[in-house]
C-alpha cells in the first residue's frame, strides 16, 4: 500500500507519498480500506517533529479516517467485511489501509457521505468528551469556543446549540457570517475585540459557563476572567504556548475549575468509552441533521503537503480532507 511518510521532520515538503508494508490486524482489530482522512493540527506538529505518535501507533499521520472494512482480526464480533465505517485513530490515517481497534470504530451515520464521514470522529470525540462528559454543558448555559472556524470549533457550535446552550465564538471576521449560520449566537473578532469584554457584554456581565480553548497559555488569564461563577475552562490545545500564569484568587472567587485534556494518548479502554458515548449521544444528532460534518475541501492524499499549507494559514472553515480515490 501507499502512505504519507515523514523521512525527516520539517515543513510540508517533508511529507512523502511512498510505498509501505500493509498492516495486519491484531486481536480485536479490523483493517479499514481508507477512503479519506482529515488534517488536524496534531498532524502538523507530528510533521515538525514535536508530537510523535504514542507507542504502538503507526508512524504515519492521521487521527481519523473513513472507509470500508477490508479484513477482520481474531476475536472480532459485531463488524463485517464491506461495512462502511469511520474511526478514531492514534495515527495512520494518511494511508490506503489502517488497522483499527474495534472500540474506536463507528458506523457511518445515516445520511452522511462516506468521504465526509472522515471529518467526524476526532472532533466528535474531542468535543463530546470535553464539553459534555467533562464540563457538563447544560441547557441554557453559555459556551465560549475559541477557534470557531476550525474543525473543533464548527462541531462545538453545532453540538452546543443542539444541547440548548448559547454559543459564543472567537474567529476571524471573514468567517463570522458562516459561523452564525451554523448557530453561533455571537461572534468575536479576536484580532480587533477583547473577548473578555465581549463575553461579559453578551451575557449581561455573567460570563461563560464553559470555555473550550485551543490556545493555552496566552489566553489563560483572560479565560479565567471570562468565566461565570461556577464556570469550567477546558484547555485542549497549546497554540499560544505551554506556560501561563494562573490567578488562583480569581479562580477561587468564581468557584471555577480548569482542566486540560488530550485524546491521542489515552488508553484504549478510555477511547472506547468515549467512542461509545459519541455513538449513543452524538450520532443521533448527526443522523437527524442537527449536526453535520463541515468540510472546507477535499484534496488527494498524495497532496498532503498542500493540505498542510492550507491548514497552516487558518484560511479554511471546518475540515480539510485527504482522499485516496
Amino acid at each position: 500500500m501507499h502512505a504519507i511518510t515523514i523521512p525527516e521532520a520539517g515543513g510540508p515538503e517533508a511529507l512523502v507519498w511512498a510505498e509501505v508494508p500493509d498492516p495486519e490486524p491484531g486481536p480485536g482489530e479490523v483493517i479499514v480500506d481508507v477512503r479519506a482522512s482529515a488534517v488536524n493540527r496534531a498532524d502538523l506538529l507530528q510533521r515538525q517533529g514535536s508530537y510523535p505518535p504514542p507507542p504502538g501507533a503507526p508512524a504515519y499521520p492521521g487521527l481519523e479516517c473513513s472507509g470500508v472494512i477490508g479484513a477482520l482480526g481474531p476475536d472480532v464480533t459485531g463488524w463485517t467485511v464491506g461495512q462502511e465505517v469511520c474511526a478514531l485513530l492514534a495515527g495512520g490515517g494518511y494511508a490506503e489501509r489502517v488497522a483499527v481497534p474495534t472500540g474506536q470504530l463507528l458506523p457511518v451515520p445515516a445520511g452522511v457521505d462516506l468521504v465526509d464521514a472522515a471529518a467526524l470522529p476526532e472532533v466528535a470525540c474531542t468535543v463530546w468528551s470535553n464539553v459534555v462528559a467533562l464540563a457538563r454543558l447544560g441547557k441554557g448555559e453559555t459556551l465560549l469556543v475559541h477557534g470557531g472556524g476550525s474543525g473543533i470549533g464548527t462541531f462545538a457550535i453545532q453540538l452546543g446549540v443542539a444541547l440548548g446552550a448559547t454559543v459564543v465564538v472567537t474567529a476571524r471576521a471573514a468567517k463570522h457570517e458562516r459561523l452564525r449560520a451554523l448557530g453561533a449566537a455571537h461572534t468575536i473578532d479576536y484580532r480587533e475585540q477583547d473577548f473578555v469584554e465581549e463575553v461579559r457584554r453578551v451575557t449581561d456581565g455573567r460570563g461563560a459557563d464553559v470555555i473550550l480553548d485551543i490556545i493555552g497559555a496566552a489566553y489563560l488569564p483572560r479565560n479565567v476572567a471570562a468565566l461565570a461563577t461556577g464556570g469550567r475552562l477546558v484547555v485542549i490545545g497549546m497554540q499560544g504556548g505551554r506556560k501561563g500564569e494562573l490567578d488562583l484568587g480569581a479562580l477561587l472567587a468564581k468557584r471555577g475549575s480548569v482542566a486540560a485534556t488530550a485524546l491521542r494518548s489515552r488508553p484504549l479502554a478510555e477511547k472506547a468509552e468515549i467512542v461509545q458515548g459519541v455513538r449513543e449521544q452524538v450520532w443521533p444528532l448527526v443522523e437527524s441533521g442537527a449536526i453535520r460534518p463541515i468540510v472546507d475541501r477535499r484534496l488527494p492524499m498524495a497532496d498532503a503537503a498542500g493540505a498542510h499549507r492550507l491548514v497552516e494559514t487558518s484560511d479554511h472553515l471546518g475540515k480539510v480532507l485527504l482522499t485516496t480515490g
